[in-house]
């Protein structure tokens, strides 16, 4: 079957350094995976080729099979993928119901015409209704986004990211800033709502990305070093040299080879 994101030998220069070096990776349909590295392994700018803001040296990036290295993040966002960031990126002054609205229009190939009222009838007023009520936003429905919670406007831009129906999202480092609870809640959202797609998440906090992924890749001085499941990733003794550390080696008995 044909990867839902692949990478073949992508290498990417900034300035007089080479942030990736043909790197390589292809994500099944369906597929959560973690990428994860140390500080500078060069995993923004992997999201930032994949998402179109920025264009590869060499090599080639396909999306469902179609190439996509040059198409702008518009294009990209139209075929299927979807992108949030490290920080928020709301329309502060307007509603938690009408920043899922405007996203929905958008992806629909709609503009958000503040000044012509849709009805609450219409298709993207029902489905925005429908997405509050699964990120458990609906008593925050007319508030501003600006009034919610740090948790809350996490919620609510994983909402928009992935309004329309998208294929693949792009998820990067979600739980950041969130407390214990915050990020327990945060990971069962972000389980319900990839539910049916392809989902690639970078993410610093190890506990998370051993709990929600599926397969975990290993950026490292832009090399792709591992990509294997959390057991198998947990007991590479390169990824815990390069990157991981013993303390995160298999506990004695725990039946991890």
């Amino acid at each position: 079957m044909t990867p839902a994101l692949e990478l073949r030998g992508v290498t990417k220069r900034l300035g007089r350094t080479e942030v990736l070096r043909a790197a390589t990776l292809a994500i099944a349909r369906g597929e959560r995976v973690a990428l994860i590295g140390p500080n500078g392994a060069g995993k923004s700018t992997l999201f930032d080729l994949v998402s179109g803001r920025l264009a590869p040296d060499r090599g080639q990036i396909l999306l469902h099979g179609r190439p996509i290295a040059g198409l702008s993040p518009q294009r990209i966002h139209r075929l299927g993928l979807a992108r949030s960031f490290q920080l928020s990126r709301l329309f502060e002054g307007l509603s938690v119901f009408e920043n899922l609205r405007c996203a929905l229009l958008w992806r629909a190939g709609g503009r958000c015409a503040l000044w012509r009222r849709l009805g609450p009838r219409h298709e993207a007023s029902v489905r925005a209704d429908a997405l509050l009520a699964r990120l458990g936003l609906q008593h925050r429905r007319d508030d501003a986004a600006a009034e919610l919670s740090y948790a809350e406007q996490r919620a609510l831009e994983i909402g928009i990211t992935v309004a329309g129906d998208a294929d693949l999202v792009l998820l990067d480092e979600p739980t950041a800033g969130m407390s214990r609870s915050e990020t327990a809640h945060f990971v069962a959202l972000v389980r319900e709502l990839a539910r049916g797609r392809t989902l690639l998440v970078v993410e610093h906090d190890l506990g998370v990305v051993f709990e929600l992924a599926e397969r975990i890749a290993v950026l490292v001085r832009g090399e792709i070093i591992a990509f294997d499941t959390p057991a198998a990733i947990r007991a590479d003794p390169r990824v815990q040299e390069a990157y991981l550390g013993q303390a995160l080696a298999p506990a004695p008995g725990s039946g991890v080879a």
